[in-house]
């Protein structure tokens, strides 16, 4: 009897690790990994990790594996390297606008036009992510940004200094941020892709001017040579480096260097996007009110306002074997819960949400805040160009570059982007090139 129990209760004991076994095998098969390419930047960095720890907490059988890549041309053409040859991560983040057209969006990402969320994302963002064939593609990866100057307002203060509303006073306000013996202008050379700031962010002046800009450089009909307001970006660029006002290590230093000068009161205007702003949050937050934003002056008082950006975009690549999980992701990334709640939690608003039901808490950066008072007002914020054209020359911060450090005049700088620009607008296939 009691050898007739044992073997019973063995028998029971294998069954169930049996049946344990297999049900810890089917759970194993049932995990799925992601792959993600993820943005490089700091704030971007604690974002991601932040909205994957929550997404994977909501989703026990989906694992994500965080890819950071680089920024700039490195991360343009890695993206369409990947791309091209199917070898991109299941999901990847990447601008929005003209860059996001020269990838070939219907073939290289899944169209997320009849999902749910989308419902719930902002048009202004929705046109920056929808294909040739109409079709939208990608979802925000952050908030809207502005385009424009950030700077030290406590050095503003100490010297008594105003907010420049022309091109004439903000070099007036270097002067004498010079003789105090500061950097007037910050210049981050050694991460390329920031050198372009003074022309992209300069464009809401070119279009009050040229309100017509836009459409005729996308026919063809406008170019940078031939439009005096849309060459003052590479003029403006050349006064500063003529005058003095850079900091000795321009060339080598890097935008985290340019916030940590910017935050200390070393350096005392960086032409930046707001995005900036969150890691200045996480790695300066003793100082993070000490930093203000302003647009980039024109010639006219009268006429003052900043550029927009759009944030980068979240998208699924065509080839990806997971897409359901893949899908649910970007689902999450569209939520209140993935793509505005870690963002609050992390101290890192840098602009609005484009998410209906995302508001902006009220204890926001200064930089923050004063950007918020071009949104209030109207007339006074433009989309920056590449959010109006899909055309967008893939050289510009290497000539750039070249502008800020007094290798190249502006007038040749114009002149060889025309030439950049008709090369991308021939492989995109518009009329009028």
């Amino acid at each position: 009897m009691q050898k007739t129990n044992r073997r019973h209760a063995i028998a029971g004991f294998a069954a169930g690790l049996m049946g344990f076994t297999a049900l810890s095998g089917a759970a194993f098969a049932q995990q799925t990994t992601l792959s993600l390419f993820a943005p490089n930047d700091q704030a971007a960095v604690a974002y991601t990790e932040a909205m994957v720890a929550a997404f994977e907490a909501a989703n026990p059988d989906i694992n994500v594996e965080i890819e950071v890549g680089p920024g700039g041309t490195e991360r343009d053409n890695m993206v369409k390297s990947r791309l091209a040859t199917g070898t991109m991560n299941d999901v990847f983040v990447y601008n929005a606008g003209s860059l996001f057209q020269a990838i070939n969006p219907v073939q290289s990402t899944v169209d997320l036009t009849n999902e749910p969320y989308m419902s719930t994302i902002l048009d202004s963002f929705k046109q920056t992510v929808t294909a040739p064939d109409g079709t939208l593609r990608g979802v925000p990866y952050g908030q809207a940004m502005g385009g424009g100057i950030l700077y030290n307002k406590k050095v503003y203060k100490d010297l008594g200094l105003s907010v420049p509303l022309t091109w004439d006073e903000f070099m007036a306000n270097n002067t004498k941020i010079k003789e105090a013996g500061k950097a007037p202008v910050i210049q981050t050379f050694g991460d390329t892709w920031t050198s372009q700031l003074f022309i992209l962010a300069d464009f809401f002046n070119v279009q009050a001017k040229n309100p017509q800009f836009a459409d005729m450089y996308t026919r063809g009909e406008a170019k940078y040579a031939a439009t005096p307001a849309a060459m003052a970006g590479f003029q403006k660029q050349a006064d500063v480096f003529k005058a003095g006002d850079l900091n000795e290590d321009f060339g080598a230093a890097t935008l985290n260097d340019g916030l940590r000068m910017l935050a200390a009161g070393e350096g005392v205007h960086y032409p930046m996007l707001t995005f900036a702003v969150g890691t200045i949050a996480q790695d300066y937050p003793d100082q993070l009110n000490d930093v203000g934003f302003f647009a980039l002056p024109g010639d006219d008082a009268t006429i003052n306002g900043t550029t927009v950006w759009m944030p980068t975009a979240l998208y699924i690549s065509a080839k990806t074997p997971n897409l359901d999980a893949a899908k649910k992701l970007v689902a999450f990334v569209a939520s209140k819960e993935g793509g505005c709640d870690p963002w609050v939690k992390l101290n890192a608003i840098t602009g609005p949400f484009l998410i209906q039901g995302c508001e902006l808490p009220s204890n926001v950066p200064a930089a923050v805040k004063d950007l918020q008072t071009y949104f209030t007002a109207d007339g006074r914020t433009a989309p920056a160009l590449e959010f109006l054209s899909p055309v967008k020359g893939p050289s510009l911060e290497n000539i750039t570059v070249e502008v800020g450090s007094g290798i190249r005049t502006p007038a040749d700088a114009a002149t060889l982007y025309d030439e950049d620009v008709r090369k991308q607008a021939q492989q995109l296939g518009l009329p009028g090139w």
